[in-house]
This record gives structure tokens, C-alpha cells and sequence, in this order.
């Protein structure tokens, strides 16, 4: 990416930090990772405007209760502590490399994966993409501090989940179902209404539970984990097709929260991926539980993969005029599919999404 777009990331980081992390009570705001898959995908002349938008929605950043100290533990998960974790964690990245500030934190962090309906992972995974691609300025610092805080705030671990590092996580037996075939074997929730706090809450209570989570059979190779976690990111984005009709809002983060961990593992040390992979399906597998309907769309009524030499660009393209986003986050994730499969229906998923999220 050249300097003027990183620029133009740089400029819209700045814009939204003086704003809060959510709005509306607990709608996260989402326009650092949108500006940054825009920014990304060519699209760094449209942020700007989109934001000019986007941000009559948001709120000021909220004040703060108190410094974060060596007590750390009893603030994580609770959002009135959003501004002293942000606080924290800028400091923590000015005064140390930011790959060792992440290195200590995302073992602590992971285990609540499903903090603000995986938010918290998913914006800490733009940032880190932009810090690995972009170089460490001090805005793309400022993001991490802030995707890192609002983790930590919301952090919330998914029913019945284990430990990150615990064996059932980090198992290196292999042989278990392909992660497409875990993915379509998660048994659904009885009740799929209300919010997802309280959709999670069935889960501890589901017949079937405990077998899908451990269902998966890591491998123990680094490259291993890093192809099967690809596989997650695959299968759910490609199940977007058929099942997004049971919440287009919501089933888009089955696959772009997986995604989120695979752009951070090369910023990790390896020992932190089979734990990063296990939470990783946790999390799809929990809003999968959550949201898919048992059913799967009739194929009258899908979007026609697009075709030609384009047909990603011109796939996010159409995201970004959509303007919705958790469609130009979905976009962003489906090209990421269509670049490693070659399988056009991740970009009929995107179309899809275009269809069942309003503008």
C-alpha cells in the first residue's frame, strides 16, 4: 500500500479515536476496521466520505473510572472500564515493541474471544494486519491500543469452551472432521431470538455442545494449524450462502472472527497458535449455534457467483457502494477465500450479504 493511503488509514484513525468503541449501548463501532479493509482493497479515496457518514452515528469516547494496575484480572469484562483500558494499553504500546505488548496479552485476551460478539479479536486483527503491512506509526499503534482495550472490556469466553492451552485445545492427535464438516455438524440453539448475550447463555444447556467443540482434532505443525484455521475461514464464509438468511448481520462474523486470528498468528509466537485456532472455532461454532437456521436457503433465490479476471475487485466494489459495515467487512474476508480457494461462491456469499443487510 502506498504512503498516501496509508495516510489516509492514519488520518481516519485519528478521526475515530476521539469517538467511543460503541454506541447505541453496545452496537460496536466498526469504522476503524471498515476504513482499514477499504484502505486495503484500493479504496482509500472513499473513506473519507464514508465516514463523513458513518459518524453521526458514534458517540464521544467515554471517561474513565481509574488507572489499570497489577489488578488487571478484576476489570476484564467490564465495560465501564473501556476508557482505563485504552489508556493502558496506549501506554504499553508507546513503551514497548507492540509485537511483545501483544505477545503478552493475547493469551490473557483469548480465552474471552467472544467479547462484543467477537469484536474485540476481530478489531485487534485489522490493526495488526495494518502494523504488519504498513509499518508501527504511531495512529496504527494508537489502533492496536484501542482494539486490544475494548477486548479486554468486553471480554467474555463462549460456553463450555476450555482454557486457551488446554490439552483438549492444543491437541495434536489430528484425524478429527475436516473444519467444513465440524462447521455443518454444530447443533443449533432451541431459541434463536434475543441478543447474543443471551443466545451464548443457551449454549452451557445444548445437547450436542460439549461433542461439537471438541470435534476438531488440531494438528501439531504450525503450517498444520495455520491450513485448518484457513479451512474455518473458508467453511463459514462459504456457508454465509445458504444459511445468512438466519441473521445477515450476525452470521458475517462466523468468518470474519476466525479470519481476524489467521492475520494475527504471523505476529505471534507459534507456540500461541493452537490455542489461537482452538478459540477461533469456539467462536465460529458458538455463532453458528447462535444464529444459522437449521435449514439452508433454496438456491432459487442466491446470487450468481461473479465471473472474470475482476470478479473480486469488483465484488468489493460493490460492498463499498453498499456501504453497510459488516458487508464491506464480509468482502474483505471473502476475497481473502476467493484468493486462496478460487471458489466463486465466497464472492456470491458477499453479493449475498449485500442482499440481507440493509443499506
Amino acid at each position: 500500500m502506498g504512503s498516501s493511503a496509508a495516510g489516509t488509514l492514519d488520518e481516519a484513525y485519528e478521526r475515530l479515536h476521539a469517538t467511543g468503541p460503541e454506541f447505541d449501548g453496545w452496537l460496536s463501532n466498526h469504522g476503524p476496521m471498515a476504513a482499514e479493509a477499504m484502505v486495503r482493497h484500493g479504496h482509500a479515496d472513499r473513506v473519507h466520505p464514508w465516514l463523513d457518514g458513518y459518524m453521526r452515528r458514534l458517540e464521544e469516547f467515554p471517561r474513565g473510572a481509574g488507572p489499570i494496575g497489577s489488578s488487571w484480572r478484576d476489570a476484564l469484562g467490564d465495560p465501564r472500564r473501556i476508557a482505563d483500558w485504552t489508556a493502558y494499553f496506549r501506554r504499553e504500546v508507546t513503551g514497548q515493541p507492540w509485537r511483545q505488548v501483544l505477545g503478552t496479552w493475547w493469551p490473557r485476551l483469548l480465552p474471552g474471544v467472544a467479547a462484543a460478539a467477537t469484536h474485540g479479536v476481530i478489531r485487534v486483527g485489522h490493526a495488526t494486519r495494518a502494523l504488519l503491512q504498513d509499518g508501527a506509526d504511531a495512529d496504527h499503534l494508537t489502533e492496536l491500543a484501542h482494539g486490544l482495550a475494548y477486548w479486554a472490556a468486553r471480554w467474555q469466553p463462549v460456553p463450555g469452551a476450555p482454557a486457551a492451552g488446554s490439552p483438549s485445545v492444543t491437541a495434536a492427535a489430528g484425524g478429527g472432521p475436516a473444519a467444513a464438516d465440524a462447521l455443518a455438524a454444530v447443533p443449533r440453539i432451541a431459541d434463536q431470538s434475543g441478543g447474543v448475550r443471551e443466545r451464548l447463555a443457551q449454549l452451557a444447556g445444548l445437547p450436542g455442545w460439549p461433542a461439537a467443540l471438541a470435534a476438531p482434532r488440531l494438528p501439531a505443525s504450525p503450517e498444520a494449524l495455520k491450513s485448518w484455521l484457513a479451512g474455518l475461514v473458508d467453511a463459514a464464509a462459504l456457508a454465509y450462502l445458504r444459511f445468512g438468511h438466519g441473521n445477515g448481520v450476525m452470521l458475517v462474523h462466523s468468518a470474519t472472527a476466525p479470519n481476524a486470528v489467521l492475520r494475527t498468528l504471523p505476529a505471534l509466537d507459534q507456540r500461541l497458535w493452537a490455542p489461537s485456532v482452538g478459540a477461533s472455532w469456539a467462536a465460529a461454532a458458538a455463532l453458528t449455534s447462535s444464529y444459522a437456521p437449521a435449514a439452508p436457503a433454496g438456491p432459487d433465490g442466491l446470487p450468481d457467483p461473479p465471473a472474470g479476471p475482476q470478479a473480486a475487485e469488483e465484488t468489493f466494489a460493490r460492498a463499498v457502494g453498499h456501504g453497510d459495515e459488516h458487508v464491506i467487512k464480509f468482502a474483505d474476508t471473502a476475497a481473502d477465500v476467493y484468493a486462496r480457494t478460487g471458489d466463486r461462491d465466497a464472492l456470491a456469499a458477499a453479493i449475498r450479504a449485500t442482499q440481507l443487510i440493509d443499506r
